[in-house]
C-alpha cells in the first residue's frame, strides 16, 4: 500500500487541527565543566544541529498551514526517568531559531503541564514535549504499556488529530511514539521520512554501477548483516575503522593492541574467502602508543603493527587507494569513520575518504552518507553538506533498511486502518 505523506495531509487541511509530529531531534551535546547544578540543569551546548535543521521543514509547513503542532522526540538514553542533562530545553531554543517562531517546551511528557499547554494552543503554535524517553513506557517491551503512552499522546491533539512520522532515525524502533501512536490516529510520512525512504530505495533498487560501499566504525558485529546483504550486490566494499583489525587478524596478521573482536575472526575469514574481489582492507595503519589526542603515532604497514601499539586510523597509502576507487564510482554509500576523527592526528583517513566521495558527487555520482558518526564527521571536519547527494539522519535505520529488515515505524504507516 502507498504511504500517505505530509502533502496529502496538507491537502486535506490542518487548520485548527492538532497534529502530533514524531521528530528525531537527538543531537550531540557538549557539557561545559561546571559544579553549578543550575548550569547542568540548563542543558548542554548543541555541537551538531543537523537533525534539528532537517526536522524543521515538516514542522514549519504544518504550523504555517494553521495546525496546532505537538512535537515529540528523544535525546540521549535516559533510563525511563527525568534527567536534567537530557532535557530538550536547548533543542527547543534551537528549533525556534530554525522555525522563526516561538516553541513552547512542556515540563513533562504527557503530564499536567503538557496537557494544559496543548489545550491552550492556537492555530500555528508549536509545542515540544519533554524528552519522550523520560517515560519508561516509550521503550517498553510490553505492548499494553506502550499503548497507554500512545493513548496519552493522542489526547494531546484530540480525536480529530493526525500523526506525522518524521523521525527517520527511530523508524527501526517499535516504540510508543513511533509505532503505537500510528495505530490510533490517521498517519502520514513527514517530508524527512519520505525523502530518506526514497534515497534508500534508490540505493537498493536503482543503483548505477560501479557501486561502492564504505564501512567503518568499531565493531564487525554491528555491520555484519549489512556486509552480508551488500557484498553480493556491490563492486567495491571498503572496510576501515576499528572493525578492519578483526579482518586483518582473519588474514593471520598481528594487530597489536588494536580493537579486536576475536569471536568474529572466523566469520571475517569466510567473508574474505567469499568476497575476495570485492572487499578492500587497509594496507597501512596509523598506530599510537595510547588512546589519546596527544599520543605518539607513526605509520606502519598493516602487517607490521607493533605489540602494545593500537591502530587509530588508516594510513596515507590506504586513503589514496580507497580514494581512487571511490572517485570512479557512480553510487556510494558511506557509514562509519575510518579512524578516531575526533583526534586531529587520526582524522586524515576519514577526511580523505570523505573528500573522495565529494569528488565523486561532483562527477555525477549518487552519494549517501549513512548518518551517525559519518554525518558528524562531515560537519566536524568542515566538509560541505552539498558535497554529498544525501546525508541521512538515521544511521541505524539506514543500515537495517539496507539489510532488508522490516522497519516497524515504516510498516505501520502502510496500514490504512486506525484502531478505536
Amino acid at each position: 500500500m502507498t504511504i500517505k505523506t505530509l502533502q496529502d495531509l496538507l491537502s486535506e487541511g490542518v487548520e485548527g487541527r492538532g497534529v502530533l509530529v514524531r521528530s528525531d531531534l537527538n543531537v550531540p551535546l557538549d557539557f561545559p565543566v561546571s559544579s553549578d547544578p543550575q548550569a547542568v540543569a540548563s542543558g548542554g551546548v548543541i555541537t551538531d544541529p543537523g537533525r534539528i535543521i532537517a526536522s524543521a521543514p515538516t514542522i514549519k509547513a504544518l504550523a504555517e498551514a494553521g495546525a496546532k503542532v505537538v512535537v515529540t522526540a528523544h535525546l540521549g538514553r535516559p533510563k525511563g526517568e527525568p534527567d536534567p542533562k537530557l532535557s530538550l530545553a536547548p533543542v527547543a531554543a534551537r528549533l525556534a531559531e530554525e522555525l522563526g517562531r516561538n516553541v513552547q517546551l512542556a515540563g513533562d511528557v504527557v503530564g499536567q503541564d503538557a496537557l494544559a499547554r496543548s489545550e491552550g494552543l492556537t492555530d500555528g503554535d508549536v509545542l515540544l514535549l519533554e524528552n519522550i524517553r523520560f517515560d519508561p513506557r516509550e521503550t517498553s517491551k510490553d505492548d499494553a504499556q506502550r499503548a497507554k503512552l500512545a493513548a496519552a499522546l493522542v489526547e494531546l491533539v484530540g480525536d480529530d488529530g493526525a500523526f506525522v512520522s518524521d523521525g527517520f532515525g527511530v523508524v527501526h524502533r517499535k516504540q510508543a511514539s513511533v509505532f503505537d501512536v500510528a495505530k490510533l490516529l490517521p498517519h502520514y510520512a513527514g517530508g524527512l521520512v519520505a525523502a530518506e525512504t526514497e534515497v534508500l530505495k534508490k540505493l537498493t533498487e536503482q543503483s548505477e554501477r560501479p557501486y561502492a560501499v564504505v564501512l567503518g566504525g568499531s565493531k564487525v558485529s554491528d555491520k555484519l548483516a549489512v556486509i552480508e546483504a551488500l557484498a553480493p550486490k556491490v563492486d567495491t566494499l571498503v572496510i576501515g575503522g576499528g572493525m578492519c583489525f578483526t579482518f586483518l587478524a582473519a588474514q593471520g596478521l598481528s594487530v597489536g593492541g588494536s580493537l579486536l573482536q576475536a569471536e568474529m575472526i572466523d566469520t571475517c575469514k569466510d567473508l574474505l574467502d567469499k568476497y575476495a574481489d570485492v572487499i578492500h582492507l587497509p594496507r597501512d595503519i596509523v598506530v599510537a602508543d595510547k588512546f589519546a589526542a596527544d599520543a605518539e603515532s607513526k605509520v606502519v604497514p598493516a602487517n607490521e603493527i607493533p605489540d602494545g601499539w593500537m591502530g587509530l586510523d588508516i594510513g596515507p597509502e590506504s586513503t589514496a587507494r580507497f580514494g581512487a576507487l571511490l572517485t570512479e564510482a557512480k553510487t556510494v554509500f558511506w557509514n562509519g569513520p575510518m579512524g578516531v576523527f575526533e583526534f586531529e592526528q587520526f582524522a586524515a583517513g576519514t577526511r580523505g575518504v570523505a573528500e573522495a566521495i565529494v569528488v565523486a558527487t561532483g562527477k555525477g555520482a549518487f552519494t549517501v552518507v549513512g548518518g551517525g558518526d559519518s554525518a558528524a564527521a562531515v560537519r566536524s571536519l568542515g566538509l560541505p553538506d552539498d558535497g554529498f547527494s544525501h546525508i541521512s539522519t538515521g544511521g541505524g535505520a539506514s543500515l537495517e533498511y539496507l539489510e532488508g529488515k522490516e522497519l516497524p515505524g515504516i510498516a505501520v504507516l502502510e496500514e490504512d486502518t486506525v484502531e478505536d
